[in-house]
């Protein structure tokens, strides 16, 4: 409702170029090398740098947007992430925070000590028997010292979400993650938010290899853990990634990334899963990644700001960064991006179909004639799509649970070599390096 009010407001204005959502990137460290990602590469020269609490919040003002999707990096290390959510929430922001969720469990744990009373024992009993918590976290909770009891802390909220990261099942979720283990704890920290009352969405970014069989299965097991929403989006072969996968890899950014044609290939199903699950967005943009039709580029109502200034023109293209919102709306040349009846006006537009360009072309480049907004309304306040009992048998743990993790041959190898306590450190790490590297294949 509320970004639907943003949109009428300014439609009745005839504002021309006005921001859906703000992309806001405090910092760009992270802990985590996913595979496709440009970000830590792209700003490899001021990951260090950090934006100030004062400036993300102005920039909210600044544009307007009704929505701020917290990304970075990993905003989770940012410092002052409390502040700024408790900030944002104060302007009566929606927000969401993209997170990879390999610090979400300290994040809830300090909100627990911060806000304890004997009414949350039945929820800590709860997630000790899962295991999400141990008995030690749960003393720790409780007898929170004044400094703990004083923290400013992410609470659950209708208004904010926690958007993690989720690339597949298991196996393919850690291979893109590059580390071990870290689908196990977004599961484990989807758990724990749902318990404690939090709103959580799940991000997908889908590859070449990304097998539609198991976007099915991972769509079913989130629905069972009772997850919110999703949004999902190709990935395309932009600049910063497609660099960095051939001087560090040794892969050819043929080999990973989706051509507009693999992409609609990929989504012939994407409105039956906006059936089945709740996907965020319109159908639409489901329409155009099924390739039953054609959209023009909007980058303009998605924005990026990070520690450099207003991305332009998009948030995975950089041709500039500019001082002020409305100055990057004056001066960047947005006719000459994007693609247009099949044809790319910027060569480095041509296999784009991603969703911080082409989603809120469907809900602001939309064909009355063709009943677009009828389709809009229905999807977004019609009712939601019902829990995916069976979910729980699906086989989500298909990697480093079972033993074939992507380094399952790597650690084999170590372990038949016997004791490498000397010379043979040296190659342990050399083959763990070289098994690392390849991974991707």
């Amino acid at each position: 409702m509320k970004i639907a009010g943003h949109i009428v407001w300014h439609k009745l204005r005839r504002t021309p170029k006005f921001a859906m959502v703000l992309q806001l990137e405090p910092l760009h460290t992270c802990n985590l090398t996913c595979t496709g990602c440009g970000r830590i590469r792209e700003y490899s020269t001021s990951l260090k740098d950090m934006m100030s609490l004062e400036d993300c919040l102005a920039s909210a003002v600044e544009c307007e947007a009704p929505m701020v999707s917290i990304c970075g990096g990993e905003p989770l290390i940012y410092p002052k992430i409390e502040e700024l959510v408790a900030g944002l929430r104060e302007q009566k922001r929606i927000i969401y925070i993209c997170t990879n969720a390999m610090f979400m469990r300290k994040k809830m744990r300090d909100y627990m000590a911060a806000h304890y009373s004997p009414k949350m024992e039945a929820k800590i009993a709860k997630l000790i028997a899962d295991n999400l918590i141990t008995e030690k976290d749960a003393e720790t909770i409780r007898n929170a010292d004044d400094k703990a009891r004083t923290k400013i802390t992410i609470k659950p909220s209708q208004w904010m979400y926690w958007n993690v990261h989720v690339d597949g099942l298991e196996f393919t979720h850690d291979l893109i993650v590059e580390r071990e283990g870290v689908f196990k704890e977004c599961v484990e920290a989807i758990k724990m938010a749902k318990i404690l009352g939090y709103q959580v969405a799940t991000n997908t970014t889908v590859y070449k290899e990304t097998e539609v069989k198991e976007l099915d299965e991972m769509f079913k097991y989130l629905s069972w853990l009772d997850v919110d929403g999703h949004t999902i989006s190709p990935g395309y072969d932009y600049d910063a990634a497609k660099k960095d996968m051939v001087k560090r890899l040794g892969k050819q950014p043929e080999e990973f990334f989706l051509t507009r044609d693999m992409t609609r290939k990929k989504f012939a199903k994407i409105q039956e899963w906006g059936k089945n699950f709740t996907i965020f967005g319109t159908p639409v943009y489901q329409e155009f990644l099924a390739g039953k039709r054609e959209l023009t580029c909007t980058a303009w109502a998605i924005p990026t700001r990070n520690v450099k200034g207003w991305k332009a023109p998009c948030y995975l293209m950089t041709d500039g960064h500019y001082a002020g919102y409305q100055k990057m709306l004056r001066e960047v040349k947005w006719e000459t991006y994007g693609v247009v009846n099949g044809v790319a006006r910027d060569s480095r537009c041509e296999n784009c179909m991603v969703h911080c360009g082409y989603d809120p072309s469907g809900a602001l480049g939309t064909n009355y004639q063709s009943g677009d907004n009828w389709k809009n309304f229905k999807y977004n306040f019609g009712a939601k799509p019902k829990r995916y009992e069976a979910g729980h048998e699906v086989k989500a743990f298909n990697g480093v649970s079972i033993g074939k993790g992507h380094l399952a041959e790597a650690k084999a190898a170590i372990k038949s070599g016997g004791d490498c306590s000397s010379g043979d450190t040296t190659q342990r790490t050399e083959l763990l390096a070289q098994i690392a590297k390849n991974k991707a294949s």
